[in-house]
């Protein structure tokens, strides 16, 4: 199994499913090191470590102060694999700019995102990750000329 960089992030709404999410997957994210914004990786830790899992975890600072910049940053620099980032999409959120770099962020440099449980469940369990044949294609930002 290929080692991933995995980036958990989740608003406080949705910590509480990042944390069941991750409880549910402990085995899978046990063999990954997970990057993870303050709050939510203290919380994440936690519950692994009740499981019994060994974790290796990098945690940055809190979303508002930062914690997805730092992530996008990583993203930009080809260290994230994965990210899941659960939004609370009912609410407004202070640092809304600096979400939408992160999503950003993940789209242009070709980092797959999940952004809810479902999405994150296929995304860990597909066999791409070790198909060493499979090089995703880069993006490409040009435009398009019917002939």
């Amino acid at each position: 199994m290929k080692r991933l960089t995995i980036a958990l992030v989740a608003h406080d709404n949705r910590k509480a499913d990042m944390v069941e999410w991750a409880v549910h997957n402990a085995t899978y994210l046990s063999h990954h090191h997970l990057v993870c914004t303050g709050t939510t990786g203290g919380l994440v830790k936690k519950a692994l470590e009740e499981t019994g899992a060994i974790i290796d975890m990098t945690r940055m600072h809190s979303g508002p102060l930062g914690g997805d910049a730092e992530i996008a940053a990583m993203v930009v620099r080809k260290e994230i694999d994965l990210a899941v980032f659960l939004i609370d999409d009912l609410n407004p959120q202070p640092h809304e700019a600096d979400i939408q770099m992160l999503l950003r962020q993940c789209r242009v440099h070709n980092v797959p995102i999940a952004c809810n449980r479902y999405s994150a469940d296929l995304m860990i369990t597909s066999s791409l990750w070790d198909d060493d044949s499979y090089v995703p294609t880069e993006p490409k930002y040009e435009y398009f000329k019917r002939e």
